[in-house]
């Protein structure tokens, strides 16, 4: 074959590689309202010209498999490394056009290959996931491909960040993957998880349920909890996916990238705590009030929604926030919270980001459905992981810190390097009306007016016990403030706390 005739056949190969499954089944992929592969990869990465494709030319032949088409153009899935905010990652993409994106083992080859490359550079994994599962066709060989793809996301974990974005079908064994990683990206109406089918579902158990309301974005979201970020569209998912790589290191063994100092939009106001202890207000505004800009990137925002957990920075610096949310029932710790607060944390002491501790909860949440659900073991994580944590620990106590969540939310005794509070903080074993009937008992039932006596006991231990300042005479919290300086208060502790390490010592799932 002449040069002329190499360079030919290479161009036409090239051209329909690049085509994916052709034009008909791209057209088909525009109909359901998604993008492709190479788009998607395009979306993601901002800088321009910096993708480089890998193994374009790897696949199986399809009629190797008993399957039409006589090539399966990369085997249905994009690998590859570019560039977003001008930090190198690397990147998957399957391709639904070529056979659905499923999973063989050339497809399963190219993302071990690409995983291992994420190690070897030490930078972060992002895969774009939309699949109609394994290949069939290619029995055991393509659930190897999962078991080596699981194997790489354990090994992963905890060494470089491993983000998924679902964008399409992931079910059955598939879904394992996303689970693995340290954050999972869904879209409204696109995305779809889960282990079986409506129609499995149906034949087995009776059930009926459609697909969105078993796997959907939102019910991934919001009840299971096995998504981590929701967005409205494709383009949405990827804005929101490079702002969350702007506060991560490439790995554990590097520091969070910082940024210019910006004071925040809207400062905190003294009387930011109700006067009322049972009225609500929303903590985000007071996360609003002490970080920079009043940017902060929530995570799970649906899910567990009485702790909110999330990415801001503080003079310039990136922090992992866990805070209590009395708006939602009480702030109280629970099953879901406990697991939702335990796992970031384990992720931000990967990476070598503070975490910032803002508490007001009354306690961990009573009931038979909590006790039957395990409150007592999954309460547990977020003890270990706060305990477990060496990164920077600095905790604001604003409203109740009672009983065990006042330990459990990184008190001084699991470790916390400055414990601040403000003069409402209450720290006691239990709130003051509680308190009151159980010690008072006798002198509320043998006074003249009982109510009136029981509050009087009331008064008497929110004065003997229920405020920061016995605490604070034993050392337990390093400083009392008024809410106003608390942003310059914890940026001069963040600056005179220095843990650094090197290299991650955990993976990011609380087990």
């Amino acid at each position: 074959m002449s040069i002329r005739e190499s360079v030919n056949h290479f161009l036409e190969l090239m051209g329909r590689k690049l085509m994916g499954g052709g034009e008909k089944a791209i057209e088909k992929q525009k109909k359901k309202g998604k993008h492709t592969a190479r788009e998607r990869v395009e979306m993601l990465l901002l800088d321009p010209g910096s993708f480089l494709e890998t193994d374009l030319f790897v696949e199986h032949s399809a009629k190797d498999f008993g399957m039409d088409r006589k090539e399966l153009a990369g085997d249905g899935v994009i690998t590859g490394y570019g560039k977003v905010h001008d930090r190198p990652v690397a990147v998957f993409a399957q391709d639904f056009t070529v056979a659905g994106g499923s999973l063989g083992k050339a497809h399963a080859g190219k993302i071990v290959k690409i995983m291992d490359g994420a190690r070897g550079a030490g930078i972060p994994l992002i895969g774009i996931n939309d699949s109609g599962g394994a290949r069939i066709q290619e029995g055991v060989e393509s659930l190897c491909g999962y078991g080596d793809i699981f194997f790489r996301n354990t090994r992963l974990s905890g060494v470089v960040p491993q983000i998924s974005v679902i964008l399409g079908p992931c079910a059955g064994g598939a879904v394992y993957s996303p689970a693995l990683t340290d954050f999972v990206f869904v879209v409204d109406k696109i995305s779809n998880m889960f282990i079986t089918g409506p129609q499995v579902i149906k034949t087995v158990l009776g059930e009926e349920i459609t697909q969105e309301e078993l796997g959907g974005a939102m019910t991934q979201s919001s009840i299971s909890g096995n998504a981590h970020f929701f967005a409205r569209s494709e383009k949405e998912a990827f804005s929101i996916l490079k702002k969350l790589l702007s506060f991560l290191p490439s790995n554990s063994g590097e520091m969070p990238p910082m940024a210019s100092a910006v004071p925040p939009k809207h400062e905190l106001d003294d009387h930011v705590i109700p006067d009322d202890r049972r009225q609500a207000y929303c903590v985000k505004n007071v996360i609003r009030g002490i970080v920079d800009g009043s940017d902060f990137l929530e995570v799970q925002e649906y899910y567990a929604r009485n702790i909110i957990v999330g990415f801001a920075r503080l003079n310039g610096k990136p922090v992992g926030i866990v805070a209590n949310q009395p708006r939602v029932l009480a702030g109280v710790l629970d099953v879901d919270a406990s697991d939702k607060a335990a796992r970031f944390i384990r992720f931000c002491d990967s990476f070598n980001i503070p975490l910032l501790t803002l508490v007001d909860t009354p306690g961990y949440l009573p009931g038979i459905d909590q006790e039957h659900s395990g409150v007592i073991r999954h309460g547990a994580k977020i003890l270990y992981a706060y305990s477990e944590a060496t990164v920077p620990k600095l905790t604001l106590i604003m409203r109740k810190a009672y009983g065990g969540a006042y330990i459990a939310m990184c008190s001084r005794h699991l470790g916390a390097d400055f414990v601040a509070s403000w003069p409402t903080g209450e720290i006691a074993v239990m709130g003051p009306e509680g308190a009151a009937n159980i010690i008072f008992r006798k002198e509320i039932a043998a006074a003249e007016d009982p109510e009136a006596c029981r509050r009087e006991k009331v008064k008497e231990y929110e004065r003997k016990f229920a405020n920061p300042y016995v605490a604070a005479a034993k050392g337990y919290v390093d400083t009392i403030m008024k809410p106003s300086d608390t942003r310059s208060t914890l940026i001069k502790a963040l600056s005179l706390i220095d843990h650094a390490r090197t290299g991650a010592s955990h993976g990011n799932i609380p087990l």
